[in-house]
């Protein structure tokens, strides 16, 4: 009998700011890569965010990526992604899905995105590159379905719902609060070693 050609590639695209990465964004990354029966789902740092430029003063990329870095270590089929800090500049969801397809051509890509994303989809830069390269998933809080963009087609994946923010993790660290159980043992490391968050530049939102 011939030999059946190989299913592609399913990657997981779940880009974000992580400064820092949480619990939330671990359980949303492993709900979703079991609902979509992924081969891997990266957690892409984001060099510049285009949306939080000049917002507040940012952790600088390469400690955020350590972080998640950290956060991921021990998480099967969850990796850390670097390519938007190595294209430099702000970060685009349409340049790195063409990097990404370069780097698994072939590869059915997935765009995940929490909801607050999803209802701003058409403002983003090139959004309509973002839908023709990849099939968008929108992480849906249980018992409660958004209204999104018509023009888009879907896919929604109901997680369980943690009510944890970077903004208030970082303000813990100023202010004395326990983050504990809110981010991972080995990502309290990093922040410890490198010193993170202690003198609240960018403990704004």
């Amino acid at each position: 009998m011939p030999d059946r050609p190989a299913s592609p590639l399913r990657i997981g695209l779940f880009g974000g700011t992580f400064d820092p990465p949480h619990v939330g964004h671990l359980v949303a990354a492993v709900n979703v890569r079991h609902a979509l029966n992924l081969d891997v789902l990266v957690l892409m740092v984001a060099n510049i965010p285009w949306q939080k430029e000049g917002v507040r003063p940012l952790t600088p990329a390469e400690d955020r990526f350590s972080m998640v870095q950290a956060a991921v270590a021990d998480v099967p089929g969850i990796v850390a992604g670097r390519t938007e800090i190595d294209l430099g500049g702000p970060s685009y969801t349409a340049d790195t899905l063409t990097a990404l397809g370069l780097q698994y051509p072939g590869a059915d890509l997935f765009t995940i995105m929490g909801d607050d994303a999803a209802t701003g989809l058409l403002t983003w830069e090139r959004y309509q590159e973002v839908v023709d390269r990849s099939q968008l998933v929108v992480v849906d809080r249980p018992g409660v379905a958004i209204a999104l963009p018509a023009e888009v087609e879907w896919i929604r994946v109901e997680v369980p719902h943690l009510e944890v923010s970077s903004t208030d993790l970082r303000l813990r660290f100023v202010d004395g609060r326990p983050p504990d159980f809110l981010v991972t043992e080995p990502v309290l490391s990093v922040i410890h070693s490198l010193g993170l968050y202690t003198n609240g530049e960018n403990a704004g939102r």
